[in-house]
């Protein structure tokens, strides 16, 4: 099968021919390096990401090999960094000239811009500024609110880059405080990772390490852009596709980082410009439509066991599956002509990848937020478990399920308490080791909580990090509500369009980055943080703070906790914040099993492996065996969109990281210059009556009562398939109604919203007719 896929590339629409980082990626942090102007030690900096005890990077969580190379980083990493240190400040002057009324008419990009946030601000409504405060009456103001307020009414949400140490400690504070709403990050890309897996394997988290990236010969990618979203993920794929393995790849868009990927570090694909080619095959599926090709794939593999006997791996079903008979029955069932209309990829073609699997001994199950962000995504997962389960693919080296992460410690910080969901919480442990009683009603998920914004329910929002307003669903709607809130406290590196949602008290709180030294009382401080492939790195800052008046997440969220609980002597705030080694003590108290000589592990080259129940093939699941899912529906969409409509993927660039935009470069699409655009395949075009560059609104359709809309887009011709629009995340999200979410895990439907594009009004037409 040849790799070269400049065939199969539409040529009237935009691409890049070039491969995945190479020169491209050079020029991509040296045009950011210009930009933000930062230390000159910020090369220095870069040099010691994911190096043995150096800074762990900030942009993905993919894993950090013990041997790592001398350039351990990708573009993405560079670039995360290079933002973090830019030498700009948003200091107390900027909040002086400038209204906060006023800076809600810039844009995202411009707003973090302004560059580091160097001091402690309150609002102030009666002039609509931020006017600067100390630290203690911040902590002061956020005490004595959250004092008055009913713990119920209160969230505090995290986004995943934070510690170990502070998430830790931020899941505590909620508690003693007396409430579960925890929300994270994950809540918005992979909870219905951590639902699915749960129910079908008895693990949240995939069950691959880095070793079984070396030894697998079939690797299957499902809505997962590594080019942009993962790119040091590219050297192992590399290495896999160089000794032969096969790769195979199903996403709506031709992503460049799975096609062909050259390498920075090897002299000769710099020199040459000739990359090494990635995918075997690369089928462009519709949106929602990976649910039958995998159905498809099971399908067929076990027609072929029936045919010719051994395909199956008949003892591993037996002795640690369940329900595979009910599974079986139903994939006879399904027909193939339906299966090829809702996945759009012809039988012969599903048939040849299932005959491909079948050969191969050793199988890795590689996917993203394509199969997450769907209403029946938690079907999504369960089928492709489905396929690795029919040959004995998960608990065997060089096999698994390998989710892929972003935020650099989403994972982690699930591991250590951050859930609205208390039986995932050893709560008995919590409340022995603190001696208080932990709350036991389940609290809100993201979307709860931005409901509850809405409707009024929560009254008081705590931020550790992110841009919540800017990475929910339905800002149009939930913008408006901000205001309503009693207290808003962003803890934050960088100005957002969050912190400018105002309520009656509204506090910024500027904290550290990861590579800049902390100070405490016993020294400088290193922090932990989990990757995707569940291993702990140690993480030591080295760069001059950006302000004096900073502070440490874990010492912020320590400030609000003594300034809001009632002291107790089990909970020593300022020891902790002293030393962080003695959070870590605790953590491995309260999850033995997992942090088990937390500090002297926590600098072991490669991170120490926490263990997997399913990796062991221990089944921590209802039946006590692995699960067998009969899918419901051969489509993750929640409805195919009428004749003439469309249907939504929502998109990153590789010049953005989740809701930070970094510049208006898609490099690796061969786009440039605006976020405003909307994507669509030529013939679609052709019978919408749109030509390219024109300006198009787009409606959402999944709920019209309110309407929404976007409007002033422009329509550029691309490679999708029939139905398939693309349109930037997070401009297109006000689309996308609260109640469009995965069924089991209310994760954002983001990648399946139906929708409708038609021409902007001319003059005189009233936009909302």
């Amino acid at each position: 099968m040849s790799n070269d896929f400049s065939k199969e590339q539409r040529p009237d629409t935009p691409h890049y021919d070039e491969p995945t980082g190479g020169w491209g990626s050079v020029k991509g942090m040296l045009r950011l390096m210009k930009k933000e102007r930062p230390d000159p030690l910020v090369a220095e900096t870069i040099l010691r990401l994911n190096q043995p005890e150096g800074d762990m990077c900030t942009a993905c969580a993919w894993a950090k090999p013990a041997n790592p190379s001398r350039f351990e980083f990708c573009e993405n990493g560079a670039k995360a960094t290079i933002w973090d240190l830019t030498s700009d400040r948003c200091t107390p002057e900027f909040f002086a000239q400038h209204s906060v009324t006023s800076l809600l008419e810039w844009s995202d990009h411009d707003l973090e811009m302004v560059g580091r946030l160097t001091h402690p601000m309150r609002y102030e409504p009666n002039t609509d500024h931020y006017v600067p405060c100390s630290w203690d009456e911040a902590f002061d103001l956020i005490g004595e609110q959250l004092q008055r307020l009913d713990p119920e009414s209160v969230v505090f949400y995290a986004s995943g880059r934070a510690s170990l140490e502070t998430s830790y400690v931020w899941a505590l504070f909620a508690r003693l405080y007396g409430h579960n709403n925890l929300p994270d990050s994950s809540n918005m890309c992979h909870e219905t990772t951590s639902v699915g897996l749960k129910k079908v394997i008895g693990s949240s988290v995939g069950t691959c390490v880095l070793d079984d990236f070396e030894h697998c010969d079939m690797l299957f990618f499902f809505g997962q852009n590594t080019g942009t979203n993962s790119p040091r993920m590219l050297h192992p794929l590399q290495e896999a596709s160089r000794r032969g393995c096969k790769v195979i790849t199903f996403n709506p868009v031709r992503e460049r980082g799975l096609i062909e990927f050259a390498n920075p570090q090897e002299p000769l694909q710099m020199l040459s410009g000739k990359g090494t080619p990635i995918s075997d095959r690369y089928l462009q599926v519709k949106p929602g439509g990976d649910l039958a090709v995998l159905t498809g794939l099971c399908k067929h593999v076990l027609e072929l066991d029936a045919i010719q006997g051994n395909v199956l791996d008949e003892e591993f079903i037996s002795e640690h599956t369940h329900g595979f008979d009910r599974f079986a029955a139903c994939m006879a069932d399904t027909q193939w002509d339906a299966i090829e209309k809702t996945s759009g990829i012809s039988c012969s073609d599903i048939k040849s990848v299932a005959a491909q699997y079948a050969r191969s001994s050793r199988v890795i199950g590689v996917y993203g937020m394509g199969l997450t962000q769907h209403v029946h995504g938690f079907q999504n997962i369960a089928m492709l478990i489905n396929l690795l389960l029919l040959r004995g693919n998960i608990g065997k080296r060089g096999a698994g399920i390998s989710p892929v992460r972003g935020h650099s410690n989403v994972q982690g910080q699930r591991t250590v308490g951050i859930s609205e969901k208390p039986e995932l919480v050893p709560l008995k442990q919590l409340a022995e080791q603190f001696d208080f009683t932990p709350p036991t009603k389940t609290g809100f998920t993201t979307v709860e909580a931005a409901q509850g914004v809405l409707d009024g329910r929560v009254k008081a929002f705590i931020s550790l990090g992110g841009n919540f307003a800017r990475a929910i669903p339905d800002q149009a709607n939930t913008d408006a509500a901000w205001s309503s809130l009693t207290l808003n406290v962003q803890i934050a590196t960088k100005l957002n369009r969050s912190h400018l949602l105002v309520g009656s008290q509204s506090v910024l709180l500027p904290c550290l980055v990861r590579s800049e030294e902390d100070r405490q009382a016993s020294g400088t401080q290193a922090v932990t943080l989990e990757d995707s492939l569940s291993h702990i790195h140690g993480s030591i800052g080295k760069r001059t703070p950006a302000s004096d008046m900073l502070r440490s997440e874990l010492s912020i969220v320590a400030g609000m906790a003594k300034a809001t609980l009632t002291p107790n002597a089990r909970v020593p705030w300022d020891q902790w914040v002293g030393d962080y080694s003695k959070v870590r003590e605790q953590i491995a108290i309260t999850y033995p099993e997992e942090f088990a000589d937390f500090n002297d592990r926590m600098f072991t080259p490669g991170g120490f492996y926490r263990g997997n129940s399913a990796r062991r093939r221990e089944w921590a699941t209802t039946s006590g065996k692995a699960e067998f899912t009969t899918p419901t529906t051969l489509s993750a969409l929640r409805e195919i969109p009428a004749t003439g409509d469309f249907t939504l993927i929502t998109l990153r660039s590789n010049d953005q990281f989740n809701t930070t935009i970094y510049g208006f470069s898609d490099r690796l699409r061969g786009l440039d210059g605006a976020r405003e655009i909307v994507m669509m395949n030529p013939e679609d075009m052709q019978r919408a009556g749109l030509v390219e560059n024109q300006k198009v609104m787009l409606e959402g359709l999944a709920d019209r009562s309110p309407e929404r809309r976007v409007i002033n887009f422009k329509v550029v011709a691309y490679d999708l398939p029939l139905g398939c629009v693309g349109a930037y995340y997070p401009e297109t999200n006000a689309l996308i109604p609260l109640n469009h979410h995965d069924v089991e895990s209310k994760t954002p439907a983001y990648k399946g919203c139906p929708v409708r594009v038609q021409p902007m009004p001319t003059d005189g037409q009233d936009a909302t007719a």
